[in-house]
């Protein structure tokens, strides 16, 4: 299986430059682009100041997540290309790719011509902008950090790309639904969970990243407390802490019987009282991509980790892949 978002965050971890907002500001101050008398100037998530043409008819996304939030508000026509990481829904897998997320091939993106580009500071590198900005091709960047904060981006999205009822129908819907989850866990204990990012080794969530916000909208919590962003730590210290309910991240529903079986045949795992009981959730890459299909992830996880909540739903739907 392709897991291309968890893949960038080792990335990261190895040392891989990527967006930060305090760079991007002090750019934004001194820029003095001459700006066209039709063009627009907008400034986007980190600060920066982005001048666009009046329409925007061709996009090229470098991250997942911008490929599927475009996907989402009815805009797939606009993808003139994406990465190769880029795989949900399938038709982006048809578009022309323009190479990994961290390390694009800027020939690549020129030759599609592009009206804007969009790049997210979750896995993309400031050089990479930096170049294109050069080379005269917009870069609009995203900074999502919460599941709101990922909502407000994809609205601010919609209204840059010209999207239209979008705006009205898909945003709002979606908080919606988390507001349906959140009124279903009113009265549910918090659970306690080991989030696992890579399992290889062990990398698990902090406290400030976004799969932890979407734990606190399932009505769970990680069971580490670290400030750092993707800590490691060993299954020894994960048989200390005892989580009430293993989440796996990038697998999917469908794997969950075999990942259980798995464990159980695993020394130290089978240790874990998690895993004896068969508290063992997998969940699709959404569930670490800042995209609309957070919604879909919290969902799942709410329904997984508290299942009394939801006594209408049946057992198929509580076992179906999201």
């Amino acid at each position: 299986m392709r897991r291309c978002y968890r893949r960038a965050i080792i990335a990261v971890l190895a040392g891989a430059l990527v967006f930060t907002a305090a760079p991007w500001a002090t750019r934004a101050a001194t820029q003095t682009d001459a700006v066209h008398p039709a063009a627009r100037v907008v400034t986007d998530e980190v600060g920066r100041r982005v001048v666009l043409p009046p329409e925007i008819k061709r996009v090229v996304t470098l991250a997942p997540n911008l490929t599927e939030t475009l996907y989402a508000l009815g805009l797939g026509d606009r993808l003139a290309g994406d990465t190769n990481e880029c795989d949900k829904p399938a038709a982006a897998k048809t578009k022309p790719h323009v190479g990994e997320p961290q390390n694009p091939s800027l020939e690549a993106i020129t030759a599609l011509h592009p009206d804007l580009v969009l790049a997210t500071t979750s896995i993309n590198r400031i050089e990479t902008a930096v170049a294109l900005e050069r080379l005269g091709i917009p870069v609009y960047t995203s900074d999502p950090h919460t599941v709101r904060d990922m909502l407000d981006s994809t609205a601010r999205l919609a209204k840059l790309l010209g999207a239209g009822p979008q705006i009205e129908e898909i945003v709002p819907r979606l908080h919606e639904r988390l507001a349906a989850v959140r009124a279903r866990l009113a009265d549910e204990p918090v659970v306690h969970v080991l989030f696992v990012v890579w399992e290889d080794p062990l990398i698990t969530i902090g406290q400030h990243t976004f799969p932890a916000d979407e734990l606190l909208w399932a009505g769970a919590e990680s069971v580490v407390l670290s400030k750092q962003n993707w800590p490691q730590l060993s299954l020894e210290e994960v048989v200390r802490l005892q989580p009430e309910y293993i989440v796996f991240a990038g697998h999917g529903s469908e794997n969950a019987a075999t990942e259980l079986a798995d464990l159980r045949a695993r020394a130290i795992w089978k240790d874990l009282r998690a895993v004896q009981m068969g508290h063992v959730v997998d969940i699709g890459e959404e569930a670490v991509r800042p995209s609309p299909g957070l919604v879909d992830a919290v969902e799942h996880l709410a329904l997984a980790l508290h299942p009394d909540a939801f006594p209408d739903k049946s057992d198929t739907e509580k076992s179906k892949p999201e």
